[in-house]
C-alpha cells in the first residue's frame, strides 16, 4: 500500500455563511472579464491623476509611513557607494537611531566645507 501520497484538489469546507458574504468578492478566472474593474486604457491613463492631487490622503499616508517624499530631480539625487568605517563611527551615527546616514552626510559636508 506504499507509494504516494494521493494529491487531492479538496480544501476545507467553509463557515456557514461564509459563501453569502462573500459573493460581492468571488474570484473571477484569468480568462473570465471583470466588468467592475476593467483594464485600463491608454486615455484612462493620460486622464489619471496623482495621488498628490488629494492633500488629505497625502497627508494620512504619510503618517501611516506609506508614501515617501517626491523624487528628486537628477541633478539633486543622491549616489549610492561603499564606504569602509570603523565600527566606533557607525555605532556613533547609529546611536541617535534612524537618519544615521543623511547624519554622516551633514557630518561629512561640514568637514569638507560644502
Amino acid at each position: 500500500m506504499g507509494g504516494k501520497p494521493k494529491l487531492t484538489e479538496d480544501k476545507p469546507a467553509d463557515p456557514p455563511g461564509f459563501a453569502e458574504d462573500q459573493a460581492p468578492f468571488r474570484r473571477l478566472r484569468p480568462d473570465e472579464p471583470d466588468d467592475e474593474n476593467p483594464e485600463w486604457t491608454d486615455e484612462d491613463f493620460a486622464n489619471a491623476k496623482s495621488v498628490r492631487d488629494f492633500p488629505e490622503l497625502v497627508e494620512m499616508l504619510q503618517k501611516e509611513g506609506k508614501l515617501g517624499r517626491r523624487p528628486l530631480p537628477d541633478d539633486k539625487r543622491k549616489q549610492r557607494v561603499t564606504l569602509y568605517l570603523d565600527r566606533d563611527v557607525i555605532a556613533r551615527l547609529k546611536a541617535d537611531g534612524r537618519g544615521w546616514q543623511t547624519r554622516a552626510n551633514a557630518a561629512l559636508r561640514t568637514a569638507l566645507g560644502l
